[in-house]
């Protein structure tokens, strides 16, 4: 009878360990990353985040904002790895030494959209004209105006059309919300806004495929959108998971999840072209 009891106490005293070790066994496979709205809004990384999972056992858990704050969740230590799409910041980042392994997985491209009438005529002009049009016109335009990384490509195209960036001009709407919450503004006023293509796709779908709001610039060089993976640097956030986000950017730069990306698509469209090297 006492063996048995020790037998049994033995056992307990084993599960009570076991029961101790998994949870943190479990929390070491979590990887916690930041990122731009666009891979989440577009529902690219609730597609991507099961096959992840089933090849390296590893939890995908992810916050969504613009890439300035997620640049500064990884500042913060908040976080163990980005995927983000402003590469003159990405780099900026890196050289600070906020990042590391840098890694370009995919692009799409950024697009003017605006009500099909388009008073200020910007159909089929190149991004630099476009803009132009609009602040010569006072047309209503829709900025995020929250340091993503479309409002910071968009900041610069301002620029390059030859002037300030038109922050206090009426026309100019800063909404401080993420790219589908533009959106929807821009359509209420009948006016332009700059967003990335898959998140344009995305918008279209939820309007059946017949949105108020058009592509009317594209397919300019200078629209191109790079998306890229980094970790962050151990050396500045000792309790960051390098070796899960190293296993997240070798698996995104990888044959499954290239093909994975290059097969996502809306109303028969690609939302975004692999481009790992």
């Amino acid at each position: 009878m006492q063996r048995k009891k020790a037998v049994i106490r033995g056992c307990a005293i084993m599960a009570l360990i076991v029961s101790m070790a998994f949870p943190a066994a479990a929390a070491d496979k979590v990887l916690m990353m930041a990122t731009t709205t666009s891979t989440d809004n577009t529902g690219l990384l609730d597609y991507l985040a099961p096959y992840f999972t089933k090849a390296t056992g590893i939890e995908l858990k992810w916050t969504s904002v613009g890439t300035g704050k997620a640049l500064k969740m990884g500042e913060n230590c908040d976080v163990d790895v980005l995927l983000v799409h402003a590469p003159p910041a990405e780099k900026a980042y890196v050289e600070k030494g906020f990042g590391i392994n840098r890694r370009e997985i995919m692009y799409n491209d950024f697009v003017i959209i605006g009500p099909g009438a388009d008073p200020a005529g910007i159909k089929g002009k190149n991004v630099v004209d476009a803009l132009g049009a609009v602040r010569a016109k006072g047309a209503v335009f829709a900025s995020r105006g929250d340091n993503s990384g479309t409002n910071k490509k968009e900041i610069s195209l301002w620029k390059a059309a030859g002037g300030a960036v038109p922050e206090k001009d009426a026309w100019y709407v800063q909404t401080g919300q993420g790219m589908l919450a533009t959106i929807n503004i821009a359509a209420e006023r009948d006016g332009y806004t700059m967003t990335d293509r898959g998140t344009y796709i995305k918008y279209a779908d939820t309007m059946k495929g017949n949105p108020p709001l058009k592509v009317l610039v594209e397919q300019d060089q200078i629209l191109l959108n790079q998306y890229s993976v980094l970790a962050i640097n151990p050396k500045r956030c000792p309790k960051a998971k390098i070796d899960l986000a190293t296993a997240f950017s070798d698996w995104l730069a990888g044959a499954e999840a290239q093909g994975l990306i290059r097969d996502f698509k809306l109303l028969g469209k690609a939302l975004f072209v692999p481009n790992a090297k």
